[in-house]
């Protein structure tokens, strides 16, 4: 069955601008500007005065609707990385061989994972900033405005970091997420 008209509201905060030209969204703040195409899926995004966007789509199925939260949350999130910025946390796990983790130019290294002479490089996406935590140790900081860049260059990290053909119950050694979300509010 079909749902007549699915409709949801965004709220634009203060110090945010926000462009829709024909399903293409563009968000700038102080932290800088991200752009995001959304034409693969077919709904009306339409600016309402200068503090809201509205998202409706007409006579949708069940798949369809799930695109409208799913849109909006893209949009949310570029707000909040065009103010705040977002910060994922990562901690070394290891039992025995110490993994050295370092920065050369824009690709993290990882030497020594479980003793091997293998060196693992994954390079920085777009926009994504490594920091090596001073205060705690074995642990590096992602940041950076775009959600979709940070979180991939982490999980790139942590997949970088599998054990094969052991036990995984046993060898729990890597590189994991320990805390990730919206770098606090600069006062």
């Amino acid at each position: 069955m079909k749902t007549v008209l699915a409709s949801r509201t965004i709220d634009i905060p203060d110090g945010v601008e926000v462009e829709i030209a024909s399903r293409f969204v563009k968000v700038k703040g102080p932290r800088g500007e991200l752009k995001r195409d959304f034409k693969h899926i077919n709904m009306d995004l339409r600016k309402v005065g200068s503090k809201s966007i509205r998202v409706d789509l007409w006579f949708a199925n069940r798949k369809q609707l799930a695109c409208v939260r799913t849109v909006c949350s893209h949009i949310d999130n570029m707000i909040v990385g065009v103010t705040r910025g977002f910060c994922y946390k990562m901690r070394f796990v290891y039992s025995h061989f110490p993994i050295n983790v370092t920065l050369a130019g824009d690709v993290v290294e990882i030497r020594n994972f479980l003793g091997e002479k293998r060196v693992r490089k994954v390079k920085l996406l777009d926009g994504v900033k490594y920091i090596r935590s001073a205060d705690v140790k074995d642990q590096i900081e992602l940041t950076g405005n775009d959600i979709a860049n940070v979180s991939l260059t982490a999980a790139q990290i942590q997949q970088n970091t599998n054990v094969r053909k052991k036990d995984l119950r046993k060898f729990l050694d890597g590189i994991y997420v320990s805390e990730k979300g919206a770098l606090p509010e600069e006062d």
